[in-house]
């Protein structure tokens, strides 16, 4: 298994290429590392070599997605409140309409809850960690409000992960663009400097 930062062999980015198409076709109850291989062109035991199982190679996948997400859609411009609100609306708002976790949600959500949302995982410490980061640079730019960074990093990441699992279930009153613009507001009110604690 390789580390989610380290750079992927062809191979590697072949399986993983695989993984996401079947995921996107079938769910993932439905892949098979046996399917993965036949459509990476390698052997099973090439695939057994770097993930031991499907959940392994699929929580891999998924770890990788979301970072590439995340690196896509953190701002580098504006106060370090409008950086850190922006990236965590946009990130929302391209997680929803990603078709990976798209079809996930669809079809196997109580497994995309383990895998991604229902522990404290790579992504969540990953995630909780780039917003501590954020939540540093604007209470040193003075666009953020004074509090523990951690902590409110995981407040933060309590309401984009709300956000992103109920979207389905409160489409038929908040979707959409409208979704995106209460989320920011929610945590822009929650790390403009004066609001309550």
């Amino acid at each position: 298994m390789t580390a989610p930062d380290e750079p992927l062999s062809a191979i590697d980015l072949a399986i993983l290429d695989a993984a996401r198409r079947c995921v996107e076709e079938f769910g993932v109850r439905r892949t098979t590392l046996t399917e993965v291989a036949r459509r990476a062109g390698v052997s099973r035991p090439t695939v057994y070599r770097r993930w031991p199982d499907t959940g392994a190679l699929l929580a891999e996948l998924l770890v990788r997605e979301l970072r590439a997400i995340v690196a896509a859609t953190m701002p580098t411009e504006g106060t370090g409140r409008a950086r850190l609100t922006g990236g965590i609306v946009a990130g929302a708002a391209t997680v929803r309409s990603n078709p990976l976790f798209g079809k996930i949600f669809r079809t196997d959500t109580d497994l995309m809850l383990t895998y991604v949302f229902g522990r404290l995982g790579r992504n969540q410490r990953a995630l909780i960690d780039l917003f501590a980061a954020g939540i540093r640079a604007g209470q040193q730019d003075g666009s953020i409000r004074d509090g523990e960074p951690e902590q409110m990093a995981t407040m933060l990441l309590l309401i984009a992960q709300s956000a992103v699992q109920s979207a389905g279930t409160v489409a038929p009153l908040l979707a959409g663009a409208d979704l995106d613009a209460e989320l920011r507001t929610a945590i822009d009110g929650y790390l403009v400097p004066g609001s309550a604690r």
